[in-house]
């Protein structure tokens, strides 16, 4: 799964990475995204621009917005089955940029927490889908959720999923707007790489939330 990503890095490289995407003033750099906490994302409109969103997707039909607490990600190999995604994936999918995702890897009680990005230290984007639930007499949430894979080599030492980073020259195919055959989609959700990425271990710090700063990303000694 993934559970915590970090996002600081704004740069004019990355607007033409997105498109030329309209970038928000409000932008402030997070090392260490949560569920539930808002988080940027580039939604498959026409107009390309970064928003916010909530992390953890809550589906139209919900009763509750808690359900979203759970459904922060989205295995691959189902989305087109499960109700809670299948609409989502067809018609309302996302970019979620990110300089990197954190992963927990366990040895006997103890679990080490790794930090995860590219060897390239640019930013990547996840694959995600989105969602508007409307509760009654209540404003409007938008929400999210990352795809996760199965995971390349070097992931798989150290936890049994990935989230689904997808390649550039992909993005404007995930960011159509029009309906996707599901099919086609599936083709684009695959483990990146292991030699694209670097892991390791980071302070133990990041298990908090309310700890976001640099340090969070700075390895362990």
């Amino acid at each position: 799964m993934c559970g915590r990503f970090a996002f600081f890095s704004l740069t004019p490289e990355l607007a033409d990475m997105f498109f030329e995407a309209d970038f928000c003033a409000d932008f402030k750099p997070r090392y260490n995204i949560a569920p539930t906490q808002p988080a940027w994302v580039i939604r498959n409109f026409k107009q390309r621009q970064f928003e916010l969103l909530r992390w953890g997707l809550i589906p139209a039909w919900a009763k509750e917005a808690k359900i979203g607490n759970r459904m922060i990600n989205a295995r691959a190999e189902t989305l087109a089955e499960k109700p809670s995604f299948k609409n989502a994936y067809k018609y309302r999918r996302c970019l979620v940029p990110a300089d990197g995702f954190y992963e927990w890897k366990q040895s006997g009680k103890i679990k080490t927490p790794h930090f995860i990005g590219m060897k390239s230290k640019k930013p990547l984007a996840f694959a995600g889908l989105w969602e508007t639930w409307q509760p009654p007499g209540k404003e409007q949430i938008d929400s999210f959720t990352i795809v996760t894979t199965e995971p390349n080599d070097l992931l798989s030492n150290i936890h049994n999923r990935m989230p689904v980073i997808l390649a550039p020259e992909t993005y404007a195919a995930w960011l159509d707007p029009d309906p996707a055959d599901p099919a086609v989609l599936q083709k684009l959700l695959l483990p990146l790489a292991g030699d694209q990425l670097e892991a390791y271990p980071v302070s133990k710090a990041i298990n908090s939330p309310s700890n976001d700063n640099p340090d969070m990303i700075r390895p362990e000694a």
